[in-house]
């Protein structure tokens, strides 16, 4: 029987993995996926996860990648209005992140378990059973279910999550490559219409994560994410000749979404990152909320398992974490709203999203 089993290696997993891993924690991490992803997805890093990734060791890897200082050049109708120079984290792609985490978890001695989807949950007062579809049982004192917003860990627990969501997507998402044009900026086109396309170049890479408004067919219906449709949406914004998109390497649609979990704990379960809430992407808070979390778990199921403290301190998590996820939920509801309105304004754009009201 393991300490801690992890279910999920995004940033959150990874996170508490190797936390737990540092203070002589015995963990399992197991992930559906086949193998670990390259796509730039989350791309900041806040000054409160790099605090957390110091601890962990693994600051000077991600800082010797990314970029701390990015300029944000804005466009309106086709036309250059502004720089905006920004230093508020790092920016660095998720994948990135995630390979200097499992490279210093691996350093521990763990290794994430590809290809080993949970299918079941038992639990009793002196740990978890955890069954996978291929009917392999993992035993361990205490389960995490840092398994992003499908969380397969939240449905088996029977824990609610609550709140609202839009059917239809509000961004089309990618990464991509795009010869001439320039990566020392972070290019963000907007129109009078509201819509717009984002190119921003990720460090250590040849590639722009794209970031733009749907396209619609004549019925006013979103049409699914393409290269072809990125490529018809950067003509119509960015009005830059001679530029062809390509080597489209990741595209996605992104819907928002206001939903948390009712509770955080089931037991010796507990859920953290996505799994426990999502919410608007308006200043990167999403996977810095699960670094956190993962922070916050890490101490309390460390000083369960190492300390002298009793199963009370089991409740410290959520009593710290649920509020924190209720107020990270109005906050960004709120950030993407002046957003939405900002970029209506020529010479504004997504840093409206990094300050608070």
């Amino acid at each position: 029987m393991t300490d801690v089993l992890i279910t999920g290696s995004g940033p959150t997993g990874l996170t508490l993995a190797c936390d737990l891993a540092r203070r002589g924690v015995a963990v399992r991490v197991i992930d559906r996926r086949s193998a670990p992803h390259r796509e730039s997805r989350g791309k900041g890093l806040l000054p409160g996860s790099l605090e957390i990734f110091e601890e962990l060791g693994v600051l000077e890897t991600l800082a010797a990648i990314g970029s701390r200082r990015v300029v944000l050049r804005k466009y309106f109708d086709g036309e250059h209005i502004n720089d905006t120079p920004t230093d508020a984290g790092l920016l660095i792609g998720q994948w990135q992140i995630e390979a200097a985490l499992r490279d210093r978890l691996a350093g521990l001695g763990v290794r994430v378990e590809y290809g080993s989807e949970l299918a079941g949950i038992t639990q009793d007062g002196s740990g978890v059973r955890a069954e996978l579809a291929d009917g392999t049982v993992i035993g361990a004192r205490y389960l995490a279910g840092c398994d992003g917003g499908r969380s397969t860990t939240r449905k088996l627990l029977g824990i609610p999550f609550e709140g609202n969501g839009q059917e239809e997507p509000a961004m089309v998402l990618g990464d991509v490559s795009a010869p001439g044009l320039g990566r020392d900026v972070w290019h963000q086109w907007f129109t009078s219409e509201g819509s717009g396309i984002l190119l921003c170049p990720m460090p250590g890479t040849d590639s722009f994560q794209l970031q733009a408004s749907p396209e619609r067919n004549d019925r006013g219906e979103p049409l699914p994410p393409s290269l072809e449709g990125f490529q018809r949406l950067f003509d119509r914004h960015a009005r830059v000749p001679g530029i062809r998109l390509a080597e489209a390497t990741w595209i996605s649609a992104w819907r928002v979404n206001v939903r948390m979990a009712t509770r955080i704990r089931e037991g010796r379960a507990f859920l953290a990152g996505d799994a426990a809430h999502v919410q608007p992407i308006a200043g990167g808070l999403g996977m810095n909320t699960g670094i956190q979390d993962a922070a916050a778990l890490g101490r309390t199921l460390a000083a369960a398992l190492t300390g002298d403290a009793g199963e009370e301190v089991l409740d410290a998590y959520e009593a710290e974490r649920l509020p924190v996820a209720a107020e990270v939920l109005a906050d960004t509801a709120e950030r993407y709203e002046r957003v939405l309105e900002a970029v209506r304004t020529p010479g504004r754009g997504t840093e409206v999203g990094l300050e608070r009201a």
